[in-house]
């Protein structure tokens, strides 16, 4: 397998190390840089992690030649020793568009050892525009596939043109959920078409499949505050050992353009419905729960009172989420909410970290990965950390 050289290691860990004794950081490196940005533009974004069913790690992310460019495509990197070195990069197949189309995919591992991934192609027909309407606040025309592999060969099947239950566009922000009766579920945020059109507001919902992702035929919402003027983003689920499930989501207050505390909230019927939203107390943007062994939430997020990606030890105790300790993984970076009075949709171009997201390893260990602008270039870094339970 190809092996991709481990840059230097960000001056965070030795104080991360310092701090607390609930996580230690391993190591940190990169799962994908361009490795001749002087000779060709090529970014890496968006990063969702699987465990193979032999213990290889798999990494999707996009790669492209700008945040917002035609050329953005799906890719996939393989570790074969606990995420040490990783394999070159390769395409995933993708459905057929006539015209031009820029893509994303999000990467998940079914029970049975099935790579499932699902995405989007984004039409990009609008010469010179890019994704978001920065008039409206809408979305481009979102074209939503899945894909299937073979968890032990990497075999891909042929992709699958999904039809919703609900009129898009969406966000595409998570890996198929894997219910605890059987059932995938999609999670998403609806959007604005590209005129400014929601005609189910903005909220946070989950789509339901009883088929293995053959059809989607129901949703329901998990965070709707559309009425009120709050809009709940990239929504991410993990789920606890006795089946509830839990969701976080990115919250924002339209009215006085600003981030309120991330969100979350609880099903008890397998994802059928949700409990109230409710506060995390956290500070930041998108966020990624991971729900350790004993119950406790390491979640992995964008800070905004302290930019940067931060780890947090939480649980949910006595009817609320209680916060305990945080560290501090990479920071010093631009963070979107830095501008005021600017659409959301229209700083997209402003980013220059995000989307965490994070896997319990075979060996008890924690591995989270996001992308960041490193040096020029945005690269996929991840962290190794082991926690208490490990």
């Amino acid at each position: 397998m190809p092996r991709i050289e481990i840059k230097s290691i960000p001056a965070t860990v030795d104080r991360v190390r310092a701090e607390g004794n609930l996580m230690h950081i391993v190591n940190t490196g990169l799962i994908y840089r361009n490795p001749k940005p002087h000779l060709v533009s090529r970014h890496a974004y968006f990063p969702s992690l699987a465990v193979l069913p032999d213990g290889r790690i798999f990494a999707g992310f996009d790669l492209g030649s700008a945040f917002e460019s035609l050329d953005v495509r799906s890719h996939y990197a393989i570790s074969s020793d606990q995420g040490v070195t990783w394999s070159e990069p390769q395409a995933t197949p993708l459905p057929p568009l006539d015209g031009p189309f820029s893509c994303t995919c999000r990467f998940g591992i079914s029970p049975d050892g099935i790579l499932v991934g699902i995405g989007a192609l984004w039409d990009r027909s609008r010469e010179g525009e890019g994704l978001a309407n920065a008039d409206t606040g809408g979305f481009v025309e979102t074209f939503p596939f899945l894909i299937r592999g073979d968890g032990h060969s990497l075999d891909w099947e042929k992709p699958e043109w999904i039809k919703t239950p609900l009129s898009g566009p969406f966000e595409i922000c998570s890996p198929v959920f894997f219910g605890p009766d059987g059932d995938w579920l999609w999670p998403a945020s609806t959007w604005k078409d590209w005129d400014g059109h929601a005609p189910h507001g903005l909220q946070a919902i989950v789509m339901r499949s009883g088929d293995r992702g053959v059809s989607w035929p129901s949703w329901q919402p998990v965070m709707d505050g559309h009425a009120d003027g709050i809009i709940h983003w990239e929504i991410k689920l993990a789920a606890f050992s006795d089946g509830r499930i839990l969701a976080v989501c990115w919250t924002h207050d339209s009215r006085v353009g600003r981030d309120l505390p991330i969100h979350y909230a609880l099903s008890e019927d397998g994802g059928r419905s949700f409990g109230p939203a409710r506060s995390t107390g956290l500070t930041g943007q998108t966020c990624m729960p991971v729900i350790l062994p004993d119950g406790r939430i390491l979640a992995f997020y964008r800070r905004t009172d302290q930019p940067g990606l931060w780890a947090q030890w939480s649980e949910i105790r006595g009817g609320g989420w209680v916060n305990h300790e945080a560290v501090a993984l990479w920071g010093g970076a631009v963070h979107a909410s830095a501008v005021e009075n600017r659409p959301m949709t229209g700083q997209m171009s402003a980013l220059r970290f995000g989307l965490p997201t994070a896997k319990l390893l075979p060996d008890g260990s924690l591995l989270a990965a996001f992308w960041c602008v490193e040096d020029g270039v945005s690269v996929i870094r991840y962290f190794k950390i082991r926690h208490g339970t490990a």
